[in-house]
């Protein structure tokens, strides 16, 4: 009488792993429903209504703040816009994309994230661009933009110190040959 018992052949268990990174191997394996669910699983968890709510008022503020100062750099008409023309049509496509967020994000949505100790990398990002920017026109770009692409690589994208340094140096010669060598535009500069 054969034996009904599973054997270790049988490869019907749930290939979604508990927990970890998935390899590349176990990767090829899922179909695409699976994989979904196992990113889904190690992702942070949906943000809620409060944390939407909070999102898209501060979005509309962005958004109106925009309009303001659009205003009142003048935005001419359709035949001769003004200094304020663009900004004042982008800020009212974000105050629109904010209040429908408000209508359509209140139950919480699945999309939205919950904040995590690594929402403080687009924090840091956000302030060593304004750093940068600040720092142009004061001491030209190519110590800001070498600082800049040094902490990101380095601190936000986790790069070896010798890659960060290489391709740092590499991108800001790039910019310096492009925009300064190039075409002569009149970026504040050292050199």
């Amino acid at each position: 009488m054969p034996s009904t018992a599973p054997t270790n052949d049988d490869h019907r268990a749930s290939p979604v792993p508990d927990s970890g990174d998935l390899t590349e191997e176990l990767a090829e394996d899922l179909t695409p429903e699976e994989l979904a669910a196992a990113w889904a699983a190690e992702g942070p968890p949906p943000a809620g209504p409060v944390a939407n709510l909070g999102a898209s008022l501060v979005v509309l503020a962005l958004g109106v703040l925009g309009v303001v100062v659009s205003i009142g750099l003048g935005t001419g008409d359709a035949t001769n816009p003004d200094a304020g023309t663009w900004p004042l049509a982008v800020s009212v496509l974000i105050c629109a994309l904010a209040l429908a967020q408000l209508i359509v994000g209140r139950r919480g949505g699945a999309d939205g994230e919950r904040f995590t100790r690594y929402s403080v990398i687009t924090v840091v990002g956000f302030l060593t661009l304004i750093g940068m920017v600040v720092l142009v026109p004061l001491i030209g770009f190519e110590v800001p933009s070498l600082a800049l692409c040094l902490i990101w690589m380095k601190f936000l994208g986790g790069e070896s110190w010798r890659s960060a340094l290489l391709y740092s140096v590499i991108v800001v010669a790039a910019f310096y040959a492009i925009f300064i060598a190039a075409l002569g535009t009149s970026i504040p500069h050292l050199i």
